[in-house]
């Protein structure tokens, strides 16, 4: 059957996406003071629910509110923001998309600022980011239950909110991704000192997660192809979890790569992406293709997903038809052109290239774009127009007021 980008996808769990087109997760950071959702996230969500895309991830979830990832993190402990979690939940769905939860824990990437104190597999600290990071704690074998505990009362509560599914974020350096890599989990008990212990939480969360849900709600995982740095995990490596997962009932695995040490994730792609694949416009295919091949060859079946670098149709359509993907994860081009799925739906080119004025500083010019991205998503949700045109410089102030870095009394709820 020819595949396109039109064609409806079967999850596993019988769960069925409209389209292969996805809102993949981005850093919203739209909670208010206490972790919980806002207005604002709810009419962004609203925008994003008519977009086209069948499929809509959200932003960054915490599972606990005292390991927070960034300002403006949502945390879901406890039933106590039900209304507003069913509010942003109804949004997401109004128009028939699938809308899941993606679920986090920081681990050692918790800002000191944010969090009374940071923990991790092993106490290994961030490096390359001075001052942002502390040293963690290693976690206690006990603390790790609870967490698989808290990831497992977070999805039940956002699915009885009305979410359609979760998704487990196992990439980009956060705690699980900490667990998974040889950099970074030094332990020597049942959670560490071989892959089949370091990619033992990942594997229990889930297990856990299906178990509460049951078997007719999509539970997806992020996962990085590696971690693009030496001695980290290898995609020999992550293709072994990969088939793990798949013998667990997965949905969905999105492919992504890199961490806040090699920040391949965030599209740059000379950490460790290979040529061969950034001419073909994604950053992760190549990978996706051998992890393809793999589950064929033991006969399993995951879908995959693919984020990061998908700019034209004509590329997302070679990728989907040609078999690699199953589903096309988009990110930044819709923060600046909300209805894009609908567009390329519609048989037109692709996204509009729109990128920041450079700020010619050098130190300061990933965090500008961030805080530039940052500052159009805050626009659509409070019911305006992205704008193309704003100058890097106007984002910086407006983004640490907003997200209450600066201008504000100390955030007390944080840290607690």
């Amino acid at each position: 059957m020819l595949v396109e980008l039109s064609t409806p996808l079967t999850l596993p769990s019988g769960a069925v996406l409209s389209n292969r087109i996805a809102k993949s997760a981005l850093s919203e950071a739209l909670g208010d003071r206490v972790q919980a959702p806002t207005q604002d996230l709810v009419r962004l969500y609203g925008r994003w629910a008519g977009s086209g895309a069948g499929l809509l991830i959200t932003g960054n979830v915490m599972v606990d509110r005292r390991a927070l990832g960034e300002p403006g993190n949502i945390a879901v402990e406890d039933e106590g923001h039900t209304d507003l979690l069913r509010e942003w939940a109804a949004a997401a769905t109004a128009d028939g998309a699938q809308a899941w939860v993606q679920l986090n824990h920081p681990g050692r990437q918790a800002p000191r600022g944010l969090n009374r104190e940071a923990v991790a597999p092993s106490k290994i600290a961030v490096t390359g980011a001075p001052g942002v990071f502390g040293k963690p704690r290693a976690l206690a074998s006990g603390e790790i239950e609870e967490i698989i505990h808290r990831f497992t009362t977070a999805a039940r509560i956002v699915v009885d909110a009305g979410f359609t599914g979760v998704q487990i974020h196992a990439a980009h350096g956060y705690l699980i991704s900490q667990f998974l890599s040889p950099l970074t989990n030094k332990r020597t008990d049942e959670w560490g000192g071989t892959p089949a212990n370091r990619r033992r939480l990942l594997l229990e969360i889930v297990a856990s997660v299906r178990a509460e849900l049951g078997p007719r709600t999509p539970i997806g995982v992020k996962l990085n192809s590696a971690d693009f740095q030496r001695g980290g995990m290898t995609e020999d490596e992550s293709t072994e979890v990969v088939l793990a997962l798949a013998g667990q009932g997965v949905d969905l695995l999105e492919i992504s790569g890199g961490n806040y040490e090699s920040t391949a994730f965030m599209g740059a792609v000379d950490d460790g992406v290979k040529a061969s694949t950034r001419a073909r416009e994604a950053y992760f295919l190549d990978y996706a293709e051998r992890v393809r091949r793999s589950l064929t060859d033991s006969g399993a079946e995951l879908p995959l997903m693919v984020t990061g670098g998908f700019r034209t149709r004509s590329g997302m359509s070679e990728a989907i038809g040609g078999g690699a993907v199953d589903v096309i994860g988009l990110g930044r081009p819709l923060i600046m052109e909300p209805e894009l799925p609908r567009r390329l739906l519609a048989g037109e080119a692709g996204a509009k290239p729109v990128k920041p004025r450079r700020l010619r500083i050098k130190h300061l010019e990933g965090m500008g774009e961030l805080m530039w991205f940052g500052v159009q998503l805050r626009r659509i949700g409070r019911g305006k127009e992205p704008d193309p045109q704003r100058h890097p410089l106007r984002n910086i102030p407006h983004y640490l007021r907003t997200t209450g870095l600066i201008g504000r009394p100390a955030r007390r709820g944080l840290v607690g």
